[in-house]
């Protein structure tokens, strides 16, 4: 099954996140299928690809809990 997921690339006490499409079993920094966005927590920086994030969930694949509040805190500041 297809995960959209976070991915940690920061470094020690500085965290960064990817917005990845993974296989549900790979390793939180393995392989990914395809990225589709980026997440700073501490700038509270966030850049999604909506085109891909919309392709990719109605092929099947399912956020995590976390992903899929970023994706929703996303669409609604469009919104507003």
């Amino acid at each position: 099954m297809l995960k959209i997921r976070l991915k940690r690339v920061g470094r020690k006490n500085q965290p960064f996140y990817k917005i990845a499409l993974m296989e549900n079993l790979s390793k939180r920094d393995g392989k990914s299928l395809a990225e589709l966005g980026y997440y700073n927590p501490i700038s509270k920086e966030l850049n999604l690809n909506n085109n891909l994030i919309l392709k990719y969930i109605n092929l099947g694949a399912k956020p995590t809990n976390t992903t899929r509040h970023l994706i929703y805190k996303h669409i609604k500041s469009f919104t507003l």
